[in-house]
């Protein structure tokens, strides 16, 4: 759209690994251009209210803006971000005493979140899928934060305040504050990986600037609603009823993803497409099998060609 069209073709062959005469980057590159041409002229006089018309009466795009507006409801609602701002509460409440033991444990638990955020981004999440990615974290997360709550409920917040624990409630105070170190892991693996790339995959190009942005402002809304809410939370339903909420909430995201997201790691915006323009009760769960990405079928196949003529060309040399 900004008339880079080196720099694109440059990108597209590092990506496909493929040198840029090959077919499929040249079909690729095409449809691209073709694409941006369609999306160029679609929007030509189309005032803001009628793309914001688009997303709310084409089916395909409630079903994205569902997508997007879910993923940033239940992420919020797990409890991660809750977490996160009251951690230095929430080990006190697991039975870290002194302001500078319960601040050294947040500390640590921030260091935790940001080195698995990077991880995740950079090796996990286009290794293994989106679907995949989630369906491990929010399980991990859905069981941390269960045996913290089911601790707490068993043992009570009276107990650990007066110190008078068993060896066993001890060891099992431990191992809910490693719990709570891992629900960060599962956090950043699953719903903090998948609510920001949600955004970039799902939309079409005349209507992502909207769709992102609406979407953005209903995860800083759900944030601040849930950290206003969190105190409240836990004064009324108490802090094992806190995490019980958290568990239900995972719980439910896990059946979400179960049955409305579908996997968007690698597919083209012809394929997005496609995927969206199924009925909506096949999308998530059978998507990939009714519109797969062709277009990454064939790269995979023409980069596995590739290595094979290679091979054999070494092998002749020797």
């Amino acid at each position: 759209m900004k008339g880079r069209n080196e720099e694109s073709t440059k990108a597209l062959c590092k990506l496909r690994q493929l040198p840029e005469d090959h077919p499929f980057v040249q079909a690729e590159l095409y449809g691209i251009r073709e694409q941006l041409e369609r999306e160029q002229e679609a929007i030509l006089g189309v005032s803001r209210w009628g793309k914001i018309r688009e997303l709310l009466t084409i089916p395909a795009n409630r079903y994205r803006f569902m997508l997007g507006f879910m993923a940033q409801l239940l992420g919020q609602w797990s409890g991660a971000s809750a977490i996160t701002i009251y951690a230095a509460e929430f080990f006190g409440v697991l039975g870290k005493s002194g302001q500078s033991e319960k601040l050294f444990a947040t500390c640590i638990l921030g260091v935790v979140k940001l080195v698995s955020a990077y991880a995740c981004a950079f090796f996990l999440v286009d290794f293994i899928g989106r679907r995949r990615s989630l369906y491990a974290g929010i399980t991990l997360q859905t069981i941390s934060v269960l045996y913290i709550a089911i601790f707490l409920a068993i043992v009570g917040t009276k107990t650990l305040e007066d110190g008078t624990l068993t060896s066993t409630q001890k060891h099992a105070g431990v191992g809910a504050i490693a719990m709570l170190y891992i629900s960060g892991v599962g956090w950043t693996m699953g719903w903090n990986s998948f609510q920001y790339l949600v955004n970039a995959e799902i939309w079409p190009l005349r209507l992502r600037a909207l769709g992102s942005s609406i979407t953005m402002c209903l995860h800083f809304a759900n944030q601040y609603g849930n950290t206003k809410a969190v105190p409240l939370m836990l004064l009324h339903m108490t802090s094992s009823g806190f995490f019980f909420f958290c568990a239900a909430v995972c719980i439910l995201g896990l059946i979400w993803v179960w049955a409305f997201v579908p996997e968007m790691a690698g597919r083209s915006l012809e394929s997005t497409d496609e995927l969206f323009s199924l009925p909506w009760y096949k999308i998530g769960r059978y998507g990939n099998k009714l519109a797969p990405d062709n277009e990454a079928i064939l790269a995979r196949d023409d980069k596995a060609e590739m290595k094979r003529e290679v091979e054999v060309s070494q092998l002749e040399q020797a």
